[in-house]
Order: structure tokens, then C-alpha cells, then sequence
């Protein structure tokens, strides 16, 4: 069922040997591609689940530690009408999460994740473009196996290159925003006087499962994070404690939250802004100092106003928890 087109490319090598790898409860399939020169190091990972089965540790993503630390929770994506993401950390990673038509309770998931030649992270959008047409394909093929009538997009030519790790992506200032953030444009005056007059964005994309918005201080320093989860992204992140992580009773509220119901899935959409933390060893600060919950309201609400008009969500709802 692995798509084999792009497995050269994608490794860098026509030496390529796979075996089945022990499968997570539930999952339908889970393989290794290695090169045939390098072991374990350039080796391409393949799994295949439904939205209702847990993802596995390696697919976790964002992880409850990764929200509010900095932009580790980051991801861009894939584009070319795919509903995916590309992340950019140790082990690069692409998941893409097919919507069945014919039964919107699931969807299937495909994740596809590499160690590139050397064992690097990758730096390289070539190399998460041939991973991403390798997951594309993948999912399709699954998609016909096992019934789930689903669309996916055009061929992937390039993919918009997540930054790696927790490193944040140069900034812009809010009011010229054109992406994941252009919502935001109108509150650039009052964004400045809350201390984050910049943006980082990715490009707008209404099929991408996951939508990241960073709001930056005048040091380029992410301050507060706004997030869009859907279909099996929010399942996904809801069962991980990604949200209930945030609740914590040592600490100040600092973070607001909303929901929606979305015509691609009978899962509720998810949406949250934080205020963002900055870790250095053991030391936690914040580059806002002082959270203002009526920012982030109207900050969260223009965000998701925004996301609803894109993908025709209604009965949105301002809530006080997750």
C-alpha cells in the first residue's frame, strides 16, 4: 500500500529496503523504508490509522508540553488542497487526515515522518515535499482500500518549510499580515499596546487541520499563540490532554478558548489563543509580562470569525474552559 514513487527521492537513495513494523492498538498499517546504505539513519516511517484510534507517541503532535512553550507547537500546511501539515523537528514529519464523506465520525490519517541522509533534522523543503507526496499518495491508496470516500489535492511541488524546532520564523508587523495571522490586522494598534506588534504566520489554508498564528514582541519574541484544530487534529489533541494541560492550579488563567461545528466532520472544531512562555534550561519567563484577557478575547474571536467564514463553521461558541 506504500506509495513507491517518491520513496527515492524522498531518501536520496534507489537502495531502499522495507519491513512491517509491530503495529499501535487499532492502527491498520505501520512500515520502515530504510537506506539499504545508511541503517536506521535516512529511514522513511509510515502509519496508517482511523481518527478514532489514539496516535501513537511519534505522532503526537502538539504535545501538552509543546503549546505554550515558544512555537514548538508549530506547523505549516502542506497546501496543493491537501488537509495536512508539515512539522520540522527531529524527525520531520507529515500527517494528513482524509475526511470520508460517506462517514464524517472518521477520517483516515496517515503520518509519515524521516531521519534524512546523516541523521540531520531536514532543512531542506525538497526533501518534505517527497515526503509529503509519499503520505499524499499513501492515504489515497488507504483511503481506496478500506472505503473511506475522500478528496485530496493536486501534486505536491513544494511545501511552505516550517522553521526547525523551536526556532521562530523572522517576523512581520501585524498590520501586514496576509496569511494565518491577516485576521489579525485590524487589532494591530491595540496589539502593540499589549506588547506584540509582530506576527509569524504561515500560509492561509482552509483544508490544513491544524492553523498556527504567533503574535511577537517588538524583539521578535513569541508572546501569545492562537490555534485552529479540526477533525481528527482535534480529536486527536483533545484525547492527548493538550488542552487540560493548560489548567493548572498554581498557576494564573492565561489563555481563552472556542468551538465550532464544521460541515467536514461531526468532530468540533477547537480554537485557542495563549499567552506563550520562554524556557532556557530551568528558567520560565514570559515575553508578555502580564496577560490581558480582554485582548485575548477579541484577539481569539477575530481569529475565529475569520476561520468560520473560510470553511463555513457555525455555532461558534466563546467558552470559559476546554
Amino acid at each position: 500500500m506504500l506509495a513507491q514513487g517518491e520513496l527515492d527521492t524522498a531518501l536520496e537513495s534507489s537502495e531502499l529496503r522495507a519491513k512491517s513494523l509491530e503495529l499501535d492498538d487499532g492502527y491498520l498499517a505501520h512500515c520502515l523504508v530504510l537506506r539499504a546504505d545508511s541503517g536506521r539513519n535516512g529511514s522513511l516511517e509510515m502509519s496508517l490509522r482511523w481518527s478514532s484510534t489514539k496516535p501513537s507517541a511519534l505522532e503526537t503532535f502538539p504535545r501538552s508540553f509543546d503549546i505554550t512553550n515558544g512555537v514548538r507547537g508549530q506547523a505549516a500546511p502542506l497546501g496543493k488542497g491537501w488537509p495536512g501539515i508539515v512539522r520540522n523537528g527531529e524527525f520531520p514529519g507529515v500527517q494528513i487526515a482524509l475526511d470520508c464523506r460517506n462517514d464524517r465520525n472518521k477520517a483516515l490519517v496517515a503520518y509519515g515522518s524521516f531521519a534524512p541522509p546523516g541523521g540531520a533534522p531536514s532543512g531542506s523543503a525538497a526533501d518534505l515535499a517527497g515526503l509529503g507526496r509519499v503520505t499524499a499518495e499513501t492515504a489515497q491508496k488507504a483511503a481506496a482500500k478500506y472505503g473511506c470516500q475522500a478528496s485530496g489535492g493536486e501534486r505536491l511541488t513544494d511545501v511552505a518549510l516550517p522553521p526547525y524546532g523551536p526556532k521562530p520564523d523572522p517576523t512581520k508587523p501585524l498590520d501586514q499580515s496576509q496569511g494565518s495571522c491577516a485576521a489579525l490586522r485590524g487589532l494591530a494598534s491595540t496589539a502593540t499596546q499589549n506588547g506584540v506588534p509582530q506576527a509569524m504566520e504561515f500560509p492561509a489554508d482552509a483544508q490544513a487541520p491544524q492553523v498556527n498564528c504567533y503574535l511577537a514582541t517588538s524583539s521578535q519574541k513569541p508572546g501569545y499563540g492562537l490555534f485552529a484544530f479540526y477533525g481528527a487534529s482535534a480529536k486527536a489533541v483533545r484525547a492527548g490532554g493538550v488542552f487540560s494541560s493548560l489548567k493548572t492550579p498554581d498557576e494564573p488563567r492565561d489563555y481563552a478558548w472556542a468551538t465550532a461545528k464544521c460541515p467536514q466532520s461531526t468532530e468540533p472544531a477547537d480554537f485557542l489563543i495563549t499567552r506563550l512562555t520562554e524556557v532556557n534550561g530551568n528558567d520560565v519567563t514570559y515575553p508578555v509580562p502580564h496577560y490581558s484577557p480582554d485582548f485575548a478575547n477579541t484577539a481569539l474571536k477575530a481569529f475565529v470569525d475569520n476561520e468560520a467564514k473560510q470553511r463555513g463553521c457555525t455555532d461558534v461558541r466563546l467558552t470559559a474552559e476546554p
